[in-house]
């Protein structure tokens, strides 16, 4: 029996023969205690990576999302972002929960965000309202299929905001992909943010783990918090071995993964019933439209998964594909193949 092509995320990855050698190897500590020597290298390696003064390694992307929020607002306090956003929309309203923020949402095109949309939305100090106190973006934006905000647009948005005493955070969950697809460096196209996180376990291929990356007075407090809330792990250089693995080698084959995404946008930008601009694949993530098919997308889904392809339905008319390492060209050509089969008939019917 084949092995099914899973494209519902890039956090299926699968440990690779290196990282196992690196985990089952791993120096480790009490990383409480800050002993432990595999997670302080991993720190101080992403922290150089990314041009910061220091870096903390926490169990999930959510977590260092919600660190940062806590750390660089203050209780009661807006936060800024695209409605589409990870904080959002799959961050379980944590930081209303936990930091008592609110969110405040503004749609903007594919998810990117400029300083002319946020500039009206900003509030100052009122009696009547919540005052804004931070700007969240989101680089690669996921929902969107993984566009890429240009640097300049990025970059004026932070000093405009640093005019305004205002911070902000960077969810580069994915950075790694929009540095390749831009052609930077991570450090580069992050470098005015007040800090930045990032995914190892996405595509890196890591099989657990992010990190929060900032100033050194930033990351002492990030510490305090992540013991708040649970996230103080003991031995963890067993973890950290593959994320250091994933850290210097992945970045290096993610144009792969993008290479691979682009051809599915264009081997299904034809399809009757589906819609999709190729152009604006600019990752891994490939988002269809199937309104067209008569089906909605869980019902697709489900077709696909009967033909060992996964992917994620994100609402009813979104589907999503997601490239990475454990899926190659061939896998995507049986996808392709099996999402013509799964809606074919539905669309003859829908056409007649």
């Amino acid at each position: 029996m084949a092995q099914a092509i899973d494209l519902r995320s890039d956090t299926v990855t699968r440990p690779t023969p290196a990282m196992r050698k690196a985990m089952a190897q791993a120096e480790v500590g009490d990383d409480v205690y800050r002993e432990d020597p595999t997670v302080n290298r991993l720190e101080d390696r992403a922290a150089e990576i990314l041009g910061r003064e220091a870096a903390l390694f926490v169990p999930s992307g959510t977590m260092a999302n919600q660190i940062a929020i806590r750390v660089l607002t203050d209780l009661g306090r807006e936060v800024i972002c695209e409605e589409r956003s990870h904080i959002l929309a799959y961050e379980m309203a944590m930081m209303a929960a936990f930091s008592g923020c609110l969110a405040r949402p503004i749609r903007a095109l594919d998810g990117v965000m400029t300083w002319t949309a946020l500039a009206g939305e900003i509030r100052g100090r009122s009696i009547h309202h919540a005052r804004t106190g931070l700007i969240s973006l989101e680089n690669t934006s996921n929902l969107t299929g993984g566009t890429v905000y240009p640097i300049h647009v990025s970059d004026d948005i932070c000093d405009r905001a640093h005019e305004a005493h205002l911070p902000v955070h960077l969810d580069g969950a994915r950075i790694f992909n929009a540095a390749v697809y831009l052609g930077r460096s991570a450090a580069e196209i992050s470098q005015k943010f007040d800090s930045v996180m990032f995914c190892l376990s996405k595509g890196l291929g890591a099989p657990v783990g992010s990190v929060l990356t900032g100033s050194q007075e930033f990351i002492d407090e990030a510490r305090i918090v992540r013991k708040m809330l649970g996230g103080g792990m003991r031995q963890a250089g067993v973890l950290a071995a593959a994320g250091l693995v994933a850290l210097e080698e992945g970045p290096k084959r993610l144009h792969v993964d993008h290479e691979n995404a682009s051809f599915l946008g264009d081997a299904l930008a034809d399809m009757p019933g589906i819609r999709i601009a190729p152009a604006k694949v600019m990752t891994n993530i490939v988002v269809l439209d199937v309104t067209g098919t008569g089906l909605t997308a869980a019902e697709i889904a489900k077709r696909l998964a009967a033909r060992d392809v996964l992917a994620s339905a994100m609402s009813p008319a979104i589907l999503r594909m997601v490239t990475h390492y454990d899926v190659d060209r061939a896998g995507c050509e049986r996808a392709v193949v099996a999402l013509k089969e799964a809606v074919g008939p539905a669309v003859r019917r829908t056409v007649h």
